[in-house]
């Protein structure tokens, strides 16, 4: 299903890098005729996996989120940081096949993995994706590769437990069956790493006559690579790119672009190349990354000697990239402000770990409703709407209508990263005060409200705002006929970042809308309207 060869085309674009900005990490790129995807993890929050569409290589939209029901995905209980890792999109001619990881638990202090590896598959991209595949459990980052001859391969990188041995222990490839929907045959380990070590994230491609075997490596924070090893047989034995790696920003910090790896390859009709990877941006003096980890395209030449090099040489991310130029295809430009009329939610609205529906999320046609669930450290019913926060210079606004009763109820708008990592502007009700706004925050696990005391607010409607400015973030609220006023202390943007929140966790700063009823009353909050902008 791939498009007619044509003559290169020497004309170029320049794309800047992250083509997809905010939390977009391990990005596996497609092609299909003329038609460019990049499949990103999700982690724990819903519908999983989200798939990214274009026809230029400039413009993109979120085209397709399809692990959208509990039979796909059921995260109920999953660690944080857990959930979609790493999935991959592939098309065999007839369907697209999607191998993803769902991680119950995991820790660099566990010894065990729980990670089992899922196969779904659709005629379109919109769906419907088939009832999954179980595959296999023994590591994390799936992928399937389609041979010449119409078998089908999975590999994943092998995770062991024993005490002394390398837990990352390689790269292990087993033939996939469709007739029979299993694993079948004997499981071969193929790839050992290099000594750059934390060997992940593999995929296989063709070209020729050598199969190529592209491999994260490093670790997915600053000394992340990417490797390239290459073998006449899929099987192996595979020798490792002379240049090793192809990749990396690992020996220069003062790079703007850091964390450079995950790589996934793909090429145009007129046979010229380029590479999806993940990155991240050091947007703090502390070198965090709020927006977590993004994604870039770079172009990718073949040498005489048969290895795939960065277009332009060296092996460092770049902040523009000069891409194959396509005919321009741009899309409609997504509203900032959501009045929660479609229907259903938008795509860029997302929960955590379960569906919208089974967490009582309604559109009433006054807006988005909310029953009062879990608190903002569950990891099972939590009441609470989010999108990826894309730029240090954005807000999030909302109009909330919310009827406290008990000070164990509580609404509003919040900077979300994980259960242990929240900031969050929240109305609730004061035995003595009535209805009270607050600042409150967990930092790593630890509990603060940030007002020394509640601020009164009188009946009706409440509008929100958490606003980045740069460097920090902070909040402000205002009612009918008067001006916002500030509310709390302004916090540095690298709070919810990766490297703060534990140091390996991957998900990215997300603004939030929620409503917590520890009461057990469901006490509902009406959100009429959400906006969000980004400035200059």
């Amino acid at each position: 299903m791939t498009a007619e060869v044509r003559p290169p085309t020497p004309a170029t674009v320049t794309v800047q890098n992250p083509v997809l900005p905010g939390f977009h990490p391990d990005p596996s790129i497609l092609r299909v005729g003329e038609d460019y995807y990049l499949a990103t993890s999700t982690f724990q929050w819903f519908p999983g996996v989200a798939i990214y569409h274009s026809r230029d290589l400039v413009n993109w939209r979120l085209a397709a989120r399809p692990l959208d029901r509990t039979a796909l995905l059921d995260m109920r209980g999953n660690t944080d940081s857990g959930g979609i890792w790493a999935p991959c999109l592939s098309h065999d001619g007839e369907r697209f096949h999607l191998i993803y990881t769902d991680v119950k638990a995991w820790g660099m202090q566990e010894a065990f993995k729980d990670s089992p590896n899922y196969l779904t598959t659709a005629e379109q991209l919109e769906g419907p994706w088939s009832a999954p595949v179980y595959l296999n459990s023994s590591g994390f980052d799936p992928s399937l590769f389609h041979d010449d001859d119409g078998r089908k391969w999975l590999l994943n990188m092998v995770w062991d437990h024993r005490p002394g041995r390398n837990p990352f222990a390689g790269i292990v490839l087993q033939e996939y069956s469709p007739a029979e929907q299993r694993l079948v045959g004997p499981r071969d380990l193929i790839f050992k790493g290099t000594e750059l070590g934390v060997t992940e994230g593999p995929h296989v491609y063709k070209h020729g006559g050598w199969y190529y075997l592209v491999t994260a490596e490093g670790g997915t924070s600053y000394d992340h690579a990417v490797t390239v090893a290459r073998s006449r047989s899929l099987h192996g034995p595979y020798e490792v790119h002379p240049e090793n790696p192809i990749l990396t920003a690992a020996d220069d910090p003062s790079l703007p672009i850091q964390k450079a790896g995950h790589s996934s390859f793909t090429q145009t009709p007129d046979n010229q190349w380029l590479l999806a990877h993940l990155c991240g941006r050091p947007l703090t003096e502390k070198g965090e990354c709020p927006l977590g980890r993004e994604t870039a395209l770079q172009p990718l030449v073949w040498g005489e000697d048969g290895w795939p090099r960065l277009a332009g040489g060296g092996h460092h991310p770049a902040q523009t990239a000069e891409l194959p130029a396509l005919p321009p295809h741009p899309w409609p430009t997504v509203p900032e402000r959501d009045d929660f009329q479609s229907g259903a939610l938008r795509s860029e609205w997302l929960t955590l770990r379960v569906p919208a529906a089974d967490l009582g999320v309604e559109l009433t046609g006054d807006g988005l409703r909310l029953l009062g669930r879990e608190s903002l450290n569950s990891r099972h019913h939590t009441a609470l709407v989010g999108r990826r926060l894309q730029s240090l210079h954005a807000r999030l606004r909302t109009s909330l209508d919310f009827d406290p009763q008990d000070f164990q109820q509580m609404a509003g708008v919040c900077a979300y990263y994980d259960t242990r990592n929240w900031v969050y502007l929240r109305l609730s009700c004061d035995e003595a005060l009535g209805r009270t706004l607050n600042v409150v925050s967990c930092e790593n696990g630890t509990y603060r409200e940030h007002l020394p005391q509640e601020v009164p607010v009188e009946a009706g409607t409440v509008e929100m705002q958490v606003l980045y400015s740069g460097p920090t973030f902070a909040f402000a609220y205002r009612q009918a006929g008067r001006d916002w006023a500030d509310l709390g202390p302004p916090f540095s943007a690298g709070l919810l970042s990766d490297e703060h929140c534990g140091g390996l966790s991957f998900t990215g700063t997300f603004l939030a809308l929620a409503c917590q009823d520890l009461s057990g009353q469901r006490q509902p909050a009406t959100f009429h309207w959400a906006e969000y902008t980004e400035t200059p």
